[in-house]
């Protein structure tokens, strides 16, 4: 495609872009699009949680500019072709889409989570690294991120990229040569594969040769279980977007709840006993690792609806991903030291810790009715004039009907007495 063609893609697709790399789209769209890259919000002009992503999208489309990756939006209202071909269900919708491959963004509305989304899915599942070098300039980039490091063949490396292809969208996966490695440490074994994160590194325990010969299918369940263990750093923030992946790493989930007034702000108090809590896991990082996942949250209402009770501020609670079992501290937040924490930390290890709720079925139906109900009190006390006409005209209308249902057989007896009495 010519510099010319690109210009009048360019003009008819965007209306207004002098002040933001963010381009507008229209239904022209579906007929140029190409096998360009993109990343498009989809969004209507009402929508609340639409305008609150747009200087977030702002950013995104600064950060991806000079990429093969095109930032866009999409008013549905106006465009509803885009709407209809795309299936748009809600607003607002992040998708990625390359030639006729797409895939509906889920995570946290961040600009560093869109924007590492969109590198990922935009690259090889597995992107290569030729030298030492690269591979220091990727630890130094401060991410999460898997390493296959050795010959690109057996089953190891056929299991390593098959799972990178089905995990893209969360993590990054890369591949170096093993004689790349040695200026960095010597692997334990040859091919190796790895997690860096918190500024250290982990190594897969890769099976026997005898063993990965003999069937392929452990292997790749013991890689995948190892993956999802491994995908979060060590003191990771718990949000809305991410618990369903922390769900399953079967770990016992230890957070520091707080609460975040606006993004990165808490009150001095709830920062130092976050800061606690962290200086305790970094410490004795090697003796808790393979137990338990920690993080912290700025969303109470996340802890609230594990712990179905409202928690006093800070708090501290963990959570058994597996059972839905949930741990608390006897003592109070303010009561909390490093060395009391260890030994909360111990009890939930060797079993003693006393534990509360479950995934049971009287359970689940609590936590739902739980739910149900703070959602009620958090909209009554966020606006009771909404909530009350929200409530109150269904509430009325049904009033409506059962008194004329009533009434109607009051008023039909009446006229049957009256009939009857003109008789006699």
């Amino acid at each position: 495609m010519d510099a010319m063609k690109v210009l009048v893609i360019f003009s008819a697709l965007i209306f207004s872009c002098q002040s933001s790399k963010v381009l507008e789209l229209s239904d022209r769209f579906l007929e140029l699009r190409g096998e360009s890259t993109w990343m498009i919000m989809f969004y209507a002009p009402w929508c609340g949680h639409c305008k609150k992503l747009e200087p977030v999208w702002s950013h995104v489309a600064q950060a991806l500019y000079g990429t093969d990756i095109r930032v866009g939006r999409v008013d549905c209202t106006r465009f509803t072709a885009m709407a209809s071909e795309f299936v748009v269900k809600g607003y607002p919708t992040i998708m990625f889409i390359q030639g006729d491959t797409r895939h509906t963004y889920r995570g946290d509305r961040t600009r560093d989570d869109i924007v590492g989304y969109a590198l990922r899915m935009a690259n090889p599942p597995v992107q290569p690294l030729s030298t030492y070098h690269h591979l220091k300039d990727t630890i130094n980039q401060g991410h999460l991120f898997f390493l296959y490091a050795g010959m690109k063949e057996g089953q190891l490396w056929e299991s390593f990229k098959s799972l990178a292809d089905d995990e893209r969208p969360h993590n990054f996966f890369y591949s170096i040569d093993a004689s790349c490695m040695s200026e960095f440490t010597d692997l334990e074994t040859n091919p190796a594969i790895l997690v860096f994160k918190d500024d250290t590194h982990y190594y897969f325990p890769v099976p026997a040769d005898e063993e990965i010969a003999n069937d392929i299918s452990p292997l790749n369940e013991t890689l995948a279980d190892w993956i999802v263990h491994e995908r979060f750093p060590l003191f990771s923030k718990i949000t809305h977007g991410n618990m369903q992946h922390l769900w399953k790493m079967r770990k016992v989930l230890i957070m520091a709840v707080v609460e975040e007034h606006r993004v990165g702000v808490i009150t001095t108090d709830e920062s130092e006993f976050k800061d606690m809590v962290e200086s305790v896991i970094r410490t004795n990082r090697d003796k808790y690792h393979e137990h338990f996942q920690f993080g912290w949250t700025g969303s109470p209402d996340i802890a609230n609806s594990i712990a179905m009770e409202r928690l006093p501020l800070p708090s501290l609670l963990a959570v058994n991903t597996s059972n839905m079992y949930h741990y608390l501290p006897e003592d109070p937040a303010h009561h909390l030291t490093p060395a009391v924490i260890e030994i909360f930390l111990d009890s939930i290890i060797g079993g003693s810790a006393p534990s509360y709720g479950g995934d049971s079925y009287p359970m689940r139906a609590y936590r739902v009715f739980y739910n149900g109900k703070t959602s009620l009190e958090d909209m009554w006390h966020g606006n009771p004039v909404l909530t009350a006409v929200l409530f109150g005209l269904p509430l009325g209308f049904l009033s409506l009907i059962c008194y004329s249902i009533w009434c109607s057989d009051i008023m039909d007896a009446d006229e049957d007495e009256d009939e009857h009495e003109k008789k006699e």
